[in-house]
């Protein structure tokens, strides 16, 4: 077996959850109305520099004596602090937003037929993946570098298995070769080995915990059950490095809300602002209306 080189690594941290028996607010009781993956790509190179970033954020936020980042213990003043930072970063941001509203007790009898337990979670990921693929591919072509993989390594969550989240995507590879099933997005097999998935726990790399700032600052720019009130100051302040597709559009690429078209999410004024942001057009078609 060889193991390719790698020239990227994308730190992959979530919030929410992707439980979808019972969905809040629909259910006075059940899994959370947002799960949202974050990626935060960053070359080998700049890999080495992650944890001075950390160490650079831990100061600023005046927790020293404490070397990981944990998003959520942050006060309001810290969390714009740490975004901010990271905003500043040679490092690229891609989200992906699922409102679970419209997935309440869905059923993917295509996405069951792969072996999974975790078929909405492999989904959303894939999602992620798709993008993330397709920004290093074009980094590599544009400035013809000799490696091109991208290594991923996911904070471990329970409940999670990333085994079967390798294989799936190994699966994803070889249909985007063959064009099987995948129309629109393909994940770019070239950059891709299942052999380069790993997970480790949050306060093993610093990277995760960059991840950790992503993911958490746009769950809480969608979120006001869990978190309080809709606060999209966060995530605005990590626009810089959202990444930006060839057409330099950052909506449905370095941003990605489900379900599509946008329109079709029962989302209020306050959880529409962040996407609107990033170019997203909630306007319902005439035909539709």
């Amino acid at each position: 077996m060889t193991i390719p080189d790698y020239e990227f690594i994308a730190y992959i941290d979530e919030g929410g959850d992707p439980s979808l028996k019972r969905v809040r607010p629909i259910d006075a009781h059940g899994g959370t109305e947002w799960m949202v993956i974050s990626a935060v790509v960053v070359s080998r190179t700049n890999d080495l520099h992650t944890k001075q970033w950390v160490a650079d954020i831990c100061t600023l936020v005046e927790q020293e004596n404490d070397q990981v980042i944990h998003f959520k213990d942050l006060d309001s003043v810290g969390k714009l602090k740490a975004a901010n930072y990271l905003g500043a970063s040679p490092v690229r941001i891609f989200t992906v937003a699922s409102n679970k509203k419209n997935m309440r007790r869905y059923r993917n009898e295509r996405a069951e037929k792969i072996p999974s337990k975790q078929w909405f979670y492999n989904w959303l990921v894939r999602i992620l993946v798709e993008r993330v693929t397709d920004w290093c591919w074009r980094h590599c072509q544009k400035r013809n570098l000799s490696r091109k993989h991208v290594k991923l390594i996911f904070s471990q969550s329970g409940g999670h298995s990333y085994s079967q989240t390798a294989a799936y995507h190994e699966l994803l590879k070889f249909q985007s070769h063959g064009g099987i099933w995948l129309k629109k997005w393909v994940p770019r097999r070239e950059v891709m080995s299942m052999h380069l998935v790993e997970a480790h726990p949050h306060y093993k790399f610093a990277g995760l915990q960059l991840a950790d700032i992503a993911a958490s600052s746009f769950y809480q720019a969608v979120d006001n059950l869990d978190t309080g009130p809709c606060a999209p100051q966060y995530a605005l302040a990590l626009e810089p490095r959202v990444a930006m597709n060839e057409r330099d559009e950052r909506w449905d690429y370095g941003l990605v809300l489900q379900p599509t078209p946008a329109w079709k999410a029962d989302l209020s004024a306050d959880q529409k602002m962040i996407f609107q942001h990033f170019g997203y057009d909630f306007t319902v078609p005439w035909w539709a209306r």
